[in-house]
């Protein structure tokens, strides 16, 4: 399943009476794509996330999934159509994988009401599609953080979303569980919204990227054709180059510190 598409036309964020985070943006990321978000600490790709799965109100313009408003359909229907995996997991050790994946159905419960055999579907599905089953019994507090992610994403995979968004999903891993989450990402074959650090894995597995400078944003387009050694100079104040790696022929990008950043 590819789901919609989403477009975000003129979107801005402040908190009120405070600063303006992410100032006015556009873009659109078509069916079954993958757009990453990049910029330095602070540049605001975590509001601007927050913006597409309907946890801020945009200050102007609108999100738009599948032609609809966001803010102009439920919170239930808008959980139906967007799933969220953030940085921060759960705290809650007492629940083991199978239960906390069951949480994505909620969206599709009344009040209090039991799961249907929809549900135990749509959770066997999930797990299955992480390589979970054979640790759905598992505490979730005894898994290790490539586990807990992909826990974290069959979760999101229960809500049967058309868009998937994920803040920093290789955030506290080793380099083996960042590899396998983006390739796990990248396999999913549905629209998806992520943050990543790493801009060397943002040309690996993202057809678009969006790059942003303290709210504002500098480029979007085909991450091949953004990312130049001048623009991500701009972006994160550092010396960069650009080398094409041998037999594979892959973008490589090495970063430096200026003349003077640390002179008095």
């Amino acid at each position: 399943m590819t789901g919609a598409g989403l477009k975000a036309t003129n979107i801005s964020w402040a908190a009120p009476r405070g600063p303006v985070l992410v100032h006015a943006t556009s873009f659109t990321v078509e069916p079954g794509r993958v757009l990453c978000i990049l910029g330095a600490n602070g540049a605001g790709k975590s509001t601007l996330l927050r913006l597409l799965y309907r946890y801020y109100r945009p200050s102007t313009g609108q999100v738009r999934v599948g032609g609809d408003d966001l803010w102009q359909i439920s919170a239930r229907a808008a959980a139906r159509r967007i799933a969220a995996v953030l940085q921060e997991q759960p705290t809650d050790f007492s629940l083991n994988v199978r239960q906390i994946v069951d949480l994505g159905r909620t969206p599709f419960r009344d009040g209090l009401s039991v799961g249907c055999a929809r549900d135990a579907e749509m959770v066997e599905m999930a797990l299955d599609r992480m390589g979970l089953s054979g640790f759905a019994a598992r505490m979730f507090g005894t898994l290790s953080g490539g586990e807990r992610q992909r826990v974290m994403v069959a979760r999101a995979l229960a809500q049967e979303p058309r868009i998937l968004i994920l803040d920093e999903p290789t955030n506290h891993l080793d380099i083996r569980h960042q590899l396998e989450v983006l390739e796990m990402i990248r396999s999913l074959g549905m629209t998806i919204v992520t943050s990543l650090h790493d801009l060397n894995f943002a040309v690996r597995y993202a057809d678009e990227v969006l790059v942003l400078k303290n709210g504002h944003t500098l480029d979007f387009g085909p991450a091949r054709d953004v990312l130049t050694e001048s623009l991500l100079s701009r972006a994160f104040d550092v010396g960069t180059r650009n080398q094409t790696l041998q037999p594979s022929g892959q973008c490589h990008f090495t970063f430096h510190l200026n003349q003077g950043d640390f002179s008095s």
